[in-house]
């Protein structure tokens, strides 16, 4: 059973809050797809600057990827 405690400083609508978890699972589906595709969980993390810059060129390969996968998926359903 999962549950999400939420916190507005003003009184939302249970559609908003609903809408709000569905896009914070798709960004941690994507992330999750991005660790394994583009290598973003493969770097040994010793300073800032190197965790940075492989972070960096991680999410660009991702990006590369995810901007490839959906040109082919428009060329070709």
């Amino acid at each position: 059973m999962a549950f999400y405690r939420c916190y507005a400083p003003i009184p939302v609508a249970l559609p908003v809050l609903v809408r709000v978890a569905g896009t914070r699972w798709r960004v941690a589906e994507s992330f999750q797809t991005g660790k394994g595709l583009a290598g973003l969980d493969q770097h040994q993390v010793r300073r800032w600057v190197s965790w940075h810059r492989w972070t960096i060129l991680a999410m660009l390969a991702y990006a590369f990827l995810t901007v490839v996968a959906a040109t082919e998926r428009a060329r070709e359903p």
